[in-house]
């Protein structure tokens, strides 16, 4: 019975789980996630130290694979990584941190991006925190000579779909959804940065990943007056191609490409790892639900707009705005939409999504059709509702009469007469008055 001996030793070294790689993915405001990925699952303990501080995982029959010398720190609290051998199978692996962390640790199954994974999340001992990811500057009430008051720019909240261990959807020469909808809010917060009136906030500001209700809950907590959800999604045929603009439904998907595009998008807490639901998420769910009626027309009205920007850049997968029960719209008692910018999927229209001049052309297309609405309609007690008759709007490089006139929302025979124009010639610096439409 020799002969048993070595197959038993394969065996045991058969069951024996690997750590093929870690992956660091810092967050903005101090809170950095972890990812091991595992070549099965296993059990682990986790414990923290001090002096230094140190958070310590011992993982059941386990080697590491991955050489930690070649994980990226760059942004994050950690100063090193180590590990090292605990008892005769036991893995410990020792994350060394520059101050101290709390942190928790749980495993996340296999999906259709990645195996078996062991997640940390390292958050910042509790310090006041910034509003969303950026201090918004909001203006102090001021009393008009009207008796009016004016309190507040437009406030709109971009959210870059998916980030950090979450790359979305990915097409033809490995382009990722994560990054190609970033660098689209990013031109599109730039552009309200400038618009007198707007103030945006960027949901998402790098690679790292939020789960879907943290992201409504940020664009809560800034008091948003509209959330705009961007993507760049994939379907099961190449051909598949065109933009849309989905708001939150009520009833059911109003097709079948919405609802399949909704359960995908939906999927994204599985894969970049959900943290746990809390009270407020449950108030806020039934809040929505009484205002939502009143809403789901702004919305309709808005995405029509933006619709109709897109189109002039791209083709329209349909021309009207769709529904769907999209998770991250939910919570949320403003105006929400999410905005899939393309077909990544198809091989066109991913060349096309990773150009950073078609990436501008769809920002600006978003932010002419989210303007154009709020001028036209402005909530409460924002300086846009009491804009005057006019207002100066200074002529920048690469302007033309007809693109203001289609960016401000009024017709170019109104600029010319407004202006006691004779042609359409412009010049960078000239101060254009801008009737109100």
């Amino acid at each position: 019975m020799k002969w048993l001996l070595p197959l038993v030793g394969l065996f045991s070294v058969w069951v024996q789980a690997d750590v093929r790689d870690v992956r660091i993915w810092p967050g903005p405001d101090g809170d950095t996630r972890i990812v091991l990925d595992l070549t099965k699952a296993l059990e682990h303990r986790a414990f923290d130290l001090s002096a230094p501080s140190r958070v310590v995982l011992d993982i059941s029959n386990a080697r590491m694979l991955k050489d930690l010398d070649q994980v990226d720190l760059t942004g994050s609290p950690v100063r090193t990584l180590r590990s090292g051998r605990h008892g005769q199978n036991d893995l410990r692996f020792v994350i060394e941190l520059r101050e101290g962390q709390e942190f928790r640790t749980f495993p996340l199954p296999p999906n259709d991006i990645y195996g078996h994974r062991l997640v940390v999340d390292l958050t910042a001992r509790p310090t006041p925190r910034v509003v969303g990811n950026q201090a918004i500057s909001i203006p102090a009430p001021v009393k008009q000579s009207t008796g009016r008051t004016v309190t507040r720019d437009v406030i709109v909240a971009i959210d870059a779909g998916h980030g950090g261990e979450d790359p979305g959807a990915i097409g033809p020469g490995r382009v990722m959804e994560k990054h190609v909808v970033l660098a689209i809010a990013k031109e599109l917060q730039r552009l309200l940065q400038d618009e007198p009136g707007f103030t945006p906030l960027l949901i998402r500001t790098g690679d790292y990943y939020l789960g879907l209700r943290e992201r409504a809950s940020k664009a809560r907590a800034a008091g948003a007056d509209f959330f705009i959800s961007i993507h760049a999604d994939a379907f099961k045929h190449p051909s598949a191609r065109g933009g849309s603009v989905f708001m939150l439904s009520d009833r059911g998907a109003s097709s079948e490409m919405a609802s399949y595009l909704a359960d995908k998008e939906n999927q994204s807490d599985s894969i970049g790892g959900v943290k746990l639901e809390n009270a407020d998420d449950h108030l806020a769910m039934t809040l929505v639900d009484l205002s939502m009626t009143n809403k789901r027309k702004e919305s309709v009205q808005l995405g029509s707009h933006i619709l109709e920007q897109m189109g002039g850049i791209a083709k329209l997968h349909k021309s009207q705005v769709e529904e769907a029960n999209f998770m991250v719209l939910k919570t949320l008692s403003v105006p929400a939409l999410l905005v899939e910018t393309g077909f990544i999927s198809n091989p066109q229209e991913a060349r096309a999504l990773a150009d950073r001049n078609y990436q501008k052309k769809m920002a600006r297309a978003i932010f002419t059709g989210t303007t154009r609405y709020f001028r036209r309609y402005p909530p409460d007690n924002v300086q846009l509702a009491q804009a005057p008759a006019s207002r100066v709007y200074v002529v920048r490089r690469g302007d033309t009469l007809s693109d203001i006139a289609v960016r401000e929302g009024v017709a170019v025979t109104a600029l010319r007469r407004a202006n006691d124009l004779k042609s359409d010639q412009l010049r960078i610096g000239q101060q254009l008055q801008i009737p109100r439409s």
